[in-house]
């Protein structure tokens, strides 16, 4: 998996009041949280800015990372957990961090590559991809930048399902029955057919008269 590096600054003022003045300074409040706990193994969160350009990069890709983030010249390796955005303006507002620990398995979400021209497109279809990445949980050095999933032999009106897949090292945490793709019939594809299925069926009648 490829790395970014994210650089930051420790916050040490909190509440409503001080968050407006952070995004003034077109910066955005993000926590960091995985490794350190408090007294109770509880997990204890660090709350820092970044400069708004200094997360476009990372959030607005359709690539996963690693991210070296440092903060007061602090480097650990984290994960991007969750992009709030403004709900009109889609303008970034808080995002958090998971920081990794190599000796435990992390969620994360990770593109699907469909690879292959399928079998059902050929035959005028058309192929729409209904999930765009899958939910995994494995050892970080694991996870691969992308999951490639073979369509050759996927026919008119079938579909693959999540249950259907298996990649090594790697638990699939979306539902089983969760559409991947499938392949849709087009007027294309029923233009194809219909000379086909007349002459199959003349060629019945003609055995059926002999």
């Amino acid at each position: 998996m490829k790395s970014i590096e994210v650089v930051g600054t420790q916050r040490s003022e909190f509440g409503k009041k001080a968050v407006k003045a952070i995004r003034k300074t077109n910066a955005v409040p993000c926590i960091v949280y995985g490794v350190d706990k408090d007294e109770n193994g509880n997990p204890v969160a660090k709350s820092f800015t970044v400069k708004y350009d200094g997360l476009r990069k990372l959030i607005y890709t359709p690539n996963i990372y690693i991210v070296n983030l440092t903060v007061d010249g602090v480097t650990v390796e984290a994960i991007m957990k969750e992009v709030q955005f403004h709900p009109v303006t889609d303008r970034i507002l808080h995002v958090d961090f998971y920081q990794i620990d190599e000796t435990k398995p992390i969620v994360m979400e990770v593109p699907i590559a469909l690879e292959g021209l399928a079998a059902g497109v050929k035959a005028g279809g058309k192929i729409n991809q209904v999930i765009r990445k899958l939910r995994v949980r494995a050892l970080y050095n694991i996870i691969p930048e992308k999951l490639s999933v073979n369509v050759t032999d996927l026919a008119l009106g079938k579909a693959i399902k999540v249950g259907e897949l298996d990649f090594e090292n790697l638990q699939i945490l979306n539902a089983k029955n969760a559409v991947v793709c499938a392949v849709k019939t087009t007027r294309a594809a029923q233009t194809v057919d219909t000379p086909v299925a007349a002459a199959a069926a003349t060629t019945t009648a003609a055995v059926d008269a002999k």
